[in-house]
């Protein structure tokens, strides 16, 4: 392993084990011990889901509490309006302009946090335990001042340390961060399972379908990941005898999933929202909504599907750009046999792209949803479910080729400077 390739992977631990220290630093005012009561009684709902993705910080209302999902929020608005509005989208295409870009975005995602900090805030100031101790120590208006800005710090600095691990590091930095998170839950969730066995809340049968389904969702993955559509490709005389010392790919691969770890994201993020929100309000109306969209419920999993559907379509049409793939063959003298150059490479691309897509959309949705159905029906904890696994396995498996990419760039620029 070369020099350059371990500084980044301890880079990228590095900043990991800090995101985890920022797990344990709470929000000034609060009273732990009834915030460690009202999560016992609400692990199995909405609240549950958002502490699996940041990793245990809802729980112990950390100043990062609120994760990474404001700046995933944000992306999301910013790829919706990029999408519809051309300047936006060409903005992203130009290096300056893609500066200015991801700055909207976290502007944007400071507003987002700011909402959700006072929605919470406000929350917590009428929660009590079960002594009738308050969960806030202090006064409202300095309660909400401080958790708000603690809360917008927190945020800030995950997406600073997300955006570092991705520049200096190995992988994207946010889903790595998601990745970290729900990573550090499983010990807990293992436990808590041997736990329930030991007491007879749960038979040893059940803890063997969910050990199988699982397992048979991780198989699953790593199959449709690594399967992929390989258009073959044909170049000129020409070109091949202009590319005689260089290796000429001769197909191109387009991916069956080609959004990756992306949609089911997203559609956690969309729904994390409102459920942040709704959770801080005592309005019966606001409440029994907050109910409906509780993981395990079917308006959950109907809701679920259909958003990483969307997802799945809208970022496969962003990831994938046929017209750019049809332009740079047709600069580079290559072409799909029986296909012409230029716009009929792109209609057969997306052509291709599209049937993909679909089975791959419907892929993540199936994954997304079903396994946590089974698995939440017998009564485990949520965090065995689909999306987590997923989110686990495909980040394991992109930041794996990451390294293997970087391993191989080595190998050529070792055997370049000896002359081979």
């Amino acid at each position: 392993m070369s020099n350059a390739l371990t500084q980044k992977i301890l880079i990228t631990l590095g900043f990991l084990f800090a995101y985890r220290v920022l797990a344990y630093i709470p929000t000034p005012g609060i009273d732990l011990g009834v915030i460690k009561e009202f999560f016992d009684n609400n692990s199995g709902n909405g609240l549950g889901m958002l502490n699996m993705f940041s990793g245990g910080a809802v729980s112990r209302l950390s100043i990062i509490s609120l994760g990474i999902m404001p700046y995933i929020t944000a992306s999301i608005v910013m790829e919706l309006l990029s999408a519809t509005f051309p300047a936006l989208g060409q903005m992203k295409k130009e290096r300056d302009g893609m500066q200015k870009y991801m700055q909207i975005i976290r502007y944007f995602t400071i507003f987002i946090t700011v909402v959700q900090a006072i929605g919470v805030s406000i929350g917590l100031q009428s929660m009590t335990g079960s002594s009738g101790a308050s969960a806030v120590m202090i006064d409202s208006t300095t309660f909400t001042l401080l958790a708000t800005f603690s809360m917008l710090t927190g945020t800030m600095l995950l997406m600073w340390i997300g955006e570092q691990i991705t520049q200096k590091g190995i992988g994207n930095g946010i889903s790595l961060i998601i990745f970290a998170g729900i990573v550090s839950r499983l010990p807990s969730a293992i436990g808590n399972t041997i736990r329930s066995v030991n007491a007879g809340e749960m038979s040893f049968m059940v803890v063997l379908v969910i050990l199988a389904v699982v397992l048979f969702t991780i198989f699953a993955i790593i199959y449709v990941e690594l399967g992929e559509r390989r258009v073959p490709i044909s170049y000129s005389r020409k070109t091949i005898m202009q590319n005689q010392t260089k290796r000429v790919m001769n197909y191109i691969p387009v991916k069956v999933n080609l959004s990756g770890v992306i949609p089911p994201i997203f559609a956690s993020a969309v729904l994390m929202f409102p459920l942040t929100v709704l959770k801080s309000s005592t309005n019966p109306i606001a409440m029994a909504i907050a109910d409906s969209l509780s993981p395990g419920g079917l308006t959950f999993n109907v809701v679920t599907f259909l958003l990483v559907m969307f997802f799945a379509f809208f970022y496969a049409s962003i990831a994938f750009n046929a017209k750019d793939i049809a332009d740079n063959l047709k600069r580079q003298g290559g072409f799909i046999p029986g296909v012409r150059p230029g716009e009929h490479t792109k209609e057969f691309l997306n052509e291709v792209a599209s049937r993909l897509t679909g089975s791959g959309a419907i892929y993540l949705a199936i994954i997304s949803t079903v396994p946590f159905a089974i698995i939440s029906g017998m009564g485990a904890a949520f965090y065995f479910g689909g999306v987590s696994v997923l989110i686990i396995v495909q980040v394991a498996l992109d930041t794996m080729r990451k390294i293997e990419a970087h391993r191989t760039m080595n190998q050529y620029d070792t055997l370049g400077n000896v002359g081979l």
